[in-house]
């Protein structure tokens, strides 16, 4: 099936913010490029997607139309394209998501503590993480949402950085002689504004984000991993997905047969659910 590119040039689409946008026949290409969909098959869910295009579509609805023919087609992949749902599914609280902001940090060599308290020169600050690499020491604080169309701002990235020169002045003080080279990230499940990105990069705050930096952005970090959580899978239910988060579980690849089964899951359904976790967990390559 070929795609009018042309045809779709005037259609504009709601994002969840409210906010108006022309349609992008690239974005919804490279959103699907990513999930690793086969090449053959990525026209003619983009063929179908924009034959149902209408002025005013909400960017959801685009995104359900593409999911769902995805998942009919090649249901293995649908995990890796409904990843950024799958994270805002982990709330409504930030403890999962801070979990896997830790893991990924351990994927990169960080031995890390959660929740630590640190003293800083004028008052003591809870750390989301404290990550440690040979002499970096780096205070992360990671920024969670769980409703779409909102994005992180640059009064979240001031605040960082206000707790992160309140700590640094007093580093002497908690480490002694021994020499640390201090760091602060932002690391949060939404995209950043642009003041936010500015900021940051200003002041040398490393932040990552939804798209951003786009040879290490959030997605891309998980993708590497293949630290997808368990929201991702589609044989799962909603209320199955909450009862495994309930216990601490984040990841596909922390739930087993013995742990489907003790929330009521047959073996014949658990053996389906892992076989998806595997193909999603190690098929991570990107595209």
């Amino acid at each position: 099936m070929s795609t009018d590119k042309d045809a779709v040039k005037e259609i504009r689409v709601l994002k969840a913010s409210g906010e108006q946008e022309p349609f992008s026949y690239k974005k919804l290409r490279r959103s699907l490029e990513r999930a690793g969909v086969s090449p053959q098959l990525i026209p003619e869910i983009i063929s179908h997607v924009m034959n149902e295009l209408k002025d005013g579509m909400k960017t959801r609805d685009i995104y359900r139309r593409a999911y769902s023919l995805l998942r009919k087609w090649e249901a293995p992949k649908t995990g890796r394209y409904a990843l950024k749902n799958a994270i805002m599914e982990l709330g409504p609280t930030g403890f999962p998501f801070e979990k896997l902001v830790a893991e990924l940090l351990k994927y990169q060599g960080f031995s890390v503590e959660v929740d630590k308290i640190v003293q800083g020169w004028c008052v003591s600050h809870e750390i989301d993480i404290m990550a440690q690499q040979n002499e970096r020491l780096v205070i992360v604080e990671s920024k969670f949402h769980n409703k779409p169309g909102i994005k992180t701002d640059v009064k979240v990235a001031l605040y960082v950085q206000a707790r992160f020169e309140d700590i640094r002045k007093q580093l002497p003080n908690q480490f002694g002689r021994e020499q640390k080279l201090l760091e602060a990230w932002l690391v949060t499940n939404t995209k950043l504004t642009l003041d936010a990105i500015r900021y940051a990069d200003c002041v040398g705050i490393r932040a990552i984000g939804w798209s951003y930096p786009p040879d290490s952005s959030l997605q891309n970090l998980i993708e590497r991993a293949g630290l997808h959580p368990l929201t991702s899978l589609t044989s799962l239910n909603r209320y199955q997905k909450r009862q495994l988060i309930s216990q601490g579980l984040v990841f596909c690849r922390e739930i087993d047969k013995s742990i489907l089964q003790s929330i009521g899951i047959s073996e014949s359904k658990a053996t389906h659910i892992l076989i998806e976790a595997n193909k999603l967990c190690y098929q991570h390559d990107l595209h």
